[in-house]
C-alpha cells in the first residue's frame, strides 16, 4: 500500500510591494508659478536696468548695490523655474516629496525675477528694509503660530487666535500707559492671553462644547469688548491709558554690524528677541523634553497615554493656557512695538493667518515660523512695491498676502495630517 508524501508549505516570507503615491501639488504649483513668469515677464517684457540695494549710507559695512539687465534676468530666471518645476515633476513621478529647499529655491528664484521686473528703471530696490520690513510684520503672526502649534499638539484647535492677540494688544497698552512700563506691559499682555485660553480650555475640555465653535465665538466677544472698551474708556482719555512707551531698540555689539542680516536680525528690540528665544525653546520642549513628549501624546492618542499615568485633560488645560500666554505676547507687539497705541480690531485677520501658517508648517513650530515670515513678507513686498512706483496694481498688491495664504495651504503644503486627535474631546471611561 503507497502512501502520499506530505505536501510541505512554503516558508518563505511574504513580501509586500510597498504601495506609491504620487503627489503633484509641488509641480501643479511650480508651474502656476511658471505660466505667471511668463505672463508678466514676456506678455509685459520690461527694458533697461533694476537695481538692488544691499546697505543703507549708515551702515557699519557698505556693500556695493547690484545693477542686472531686466530683460535678461526675467529670461533667465523663467529657465530656472521650468527646470526645477521639472525636476519637481521628476520627483512625484518617483513618488518622492519635493525637499522644502527646492521649495525655497524656488520661490527665491520667483522673487528675484519679480522683484527685477517691477523695479525696472524706478529707485532701487531696497533688499535690507524688505527683509526688516518682513520680520517686524511677522512678529505677531510668529507668535501666534507657535501658540496653535503647542495648543493644537495637545489636541485642541486653536481658532481663538485673533482674539488672544487682540487680547493682548489691549491690555498691554493700558496697562503699560498706567505704569509707564513696557515690561509690565508686556507681562500683562501673557495675563490677558492666558484670560482667553482659559475659556477656550473650559468650554472645549471641560463642557465638551464644539472647539471651533468656542474659537470663534471668543474672537467676537474679545473683538466686541476691545471695541467697547475703546471707544468708551480709552478714547476719552487717550494720554491717561492709550499713550504706552515704546519698546527700546537693542542693538547687538559686532552682530548688528553685519551686512543685511545685522540690521534685520540684530538691531531689533527685545520682543524680537523674546521671538527667537521662544522658536527655540518650543522646538526644543516638544521634541527633545518629557514635557514635549506627554504634550504630543495626548494629542495623538490620548487613551495610550492615559494608560500610562498622564492626566489628558489637565495637560491639554495648561498647554492651552500656555498657548494663550505665547499669542498675547505676540499681540503686546502691536502697541509697544509697532503702532504705539491701541485701535479698534488692529489685529485685522492676522489671528487667522497665523492659523493658516501652523497648517502650513504642518503643526511644527519652525516650519510655522517660516510659514509666518512668509506671509509676512508678502505683506511687506506691497509696501515696498507701492515706495519704488512698481506697475503692479495695488488692488493686487492688497490682496496678496491673503494670496499668499491660499496657495500656501492649499498648493504647496501638500499632504497635511494634524494630530490625530486634534479637536476631539477626551472623556476618560
Amino acid at each position: 500500500m503507497s502512501t502520499a508524501t506530505p505536501v510541505i508549505p512554503d516558508q518563505s516570507p511574504i513580501v509586500l510591494e510597498k504601495a506609491q503615491i504620487r503627489s503633484w501639488k509641488a509641480p501643479i504649483a511650480f508651474g502656476i508659478f511658471v505660466v505667471i513668469s511668463l505672463i508678466l515677464f514676456f506678455g509685459f517684457p520690461r527694458h533697461g536696468t533694476s537695481t538692488f540695494k544691499f546697505t543703507e549710507t549708515s551702515d557699519t559695512i557698505a556693500l556695493p548695490n547690484l545693477v542686472v539687465d531686466t530683460f535678461s534676468t526675467t529670461v533667465i530666471v523663467t529657465i530656472i523655474l521650468v527646470i526645477l518645476t521639472l525636476v519637481s515633476a521628476y520627483l512625484a513621478w518617483q513618488a518622492r516629496k519635493a525637499s522644502l529647499w527646492l521649495v525655497i529655491g524656488f520661490a527665491l528664484v520667483f522673487m528675484f525675477g519679480f522683484l527685477a521686473w517691477a523695479g525696472s528703471g524706478e529707485l532701487p530696490i531696497p533688499i535690507t528694509g524688505l527683509l526688516l520690513g518682513t520680520v517686524s510684520l511677522s512678529v505677531p503672526l510668529v507668535f501666534g503660530a507657535l501658540g496653535g502649534v503647542i495648543s493644537e499638539r495637545s489636541g485642541v484647535v486653536n481658532v481663538a487666535i485673533e482674539g488672544q492677540l487682540l487680547a493682548g494688544a489691549f491690555v498691554s497698552a493700558m496697562t503699560a500707559t498706567l505704569t509707564g512700563s513696557w515690561a509690565v506691559g508686556l507681562f500683562a499682555a501673557l495675563i490677558a492671553g492666558v484670560l482667553v485660553s482659559f475659556v477656550l480650555a473650559a468650554f472645549s475640555i471641560k463642557y465638551l462644547v464644539d472647539q471651533v465653535i468656542v474659537g470663534v465665538v471668543l474672537n467676537v466677544l474679545v473683538t466686541g469688548l476691545t471695541s467697547f472698551l475703546y471707544s468708551k474708556v480709552l478714547a476719552q482719555n487717550p494720554d491717561l491709558l492709550n499713550r504706552p512707551p515704546r519698546l527700546p531698540e537693542w542693538p547687538i555689539p559686532l552682530l548688528s554690524d553685519i551686512p543685511i542680516i545685522g540690521p534685520v536680525l540684530f538691531h531689533q528690540t527685545i520682543i524680537e528677541y523674546l521671538m527667537y528665544i521662544a522658536i527655540f525653546a518650543v522646538w526644543f520642549g516638544l521634541f527633545h523634553t518629557r514635557w514635549g513628549l506627554r504634550v504630543r501624546s495626548v494629542g495623538e492618542h490620548p487613551e495610550a497615554a492615559d494608560t500610562v499615568g498622564i492626566n489628558v485633560n489637565s495637560t491639554r488645560f495648561w498647554n492651552v493656557s500656555l498657548a494663550g500666554a505665547v499669542a498675547g505676547l505676540g499681540g503686546a507687539y502691536f502697541t509697544l512695538g509697532s503702532v504705539g497705541a491701541f485701535s479698534k480690531e488692529m489685529t485685522a485677520g492676522q489671528g487667522f493667518i497665523a492659523l493658516a501658517a501652523v497648517i502650513f508648517g504642518r503643526w511644527h513650530p519652525i516650519k510655522a515660523t517660516l510659514a509666518a515670515l512668509l506671509f509676512g513678507f508678502a505683506t511687506n513686498l506691497q509696501n515696498v512695491l507701492g515706495t519704488i512706483g512698481s506697475p503692479v496694481p495695488s488692488e493686487f498688491m492688497l490682496m496678496l498676502p491673503y494670496v499668499v495664504t491660499i496657495f500656501a495651504v492649499a498648493g504647496l503644503v501638500g499632504l497635511s495630517r494634524a494630530p490625530a486627535a486634534d479637536g476631539k474631546p477626551y472623556i476618560k471611561s
